[in-house]
């Protein structure tokens, strides 16, 4: 399973983000040992920008630990306040292939 995070962002909020997200992926890579991707979509329109966070290949079995501990270390750091508007996320599985 992955996931696939993305949100709006201030521009003058950026590197804040980039800092505290560091953090979080980092304690994520530790505990879990997943390392998470940073992505932004190019340009900006009117003031924000799309970011996307990617966590691939979560443990069978414990996505769910894994999905609370991100939301609470994304909680404790303060990350909602500096987005404009809800975090959306999507979960995909690999497909398996045709025999």
């Amino acid at each position: 399973m992955d996931l696939y995070i993305y949100y709006r962002v201030r521009s003058v909020q950026t590197q804040a983000l980039q800092d505290k997200l560091g953090a979080v992926q980092a304690m994520l890579q530790a505990r879990f040992g997943i390392a998470g991707k940073l992505k932004r979509r190019p340009g900006e329109q009117d003031g924000l920008q799309t970011w996307m966070e990617v966590y691939e290949h979560l443990p069978s079995g414990r996505e769910g630990d894994f999905s609370h501990t991100l939301e609470q270390a994304l909680a404790e750091a303060g990350i909602p306040a500096l987005l404009d508007g809800p975090r959306h996320v999507e979960r995909f599985e690999d497909v398996a292939p045709c025999a």
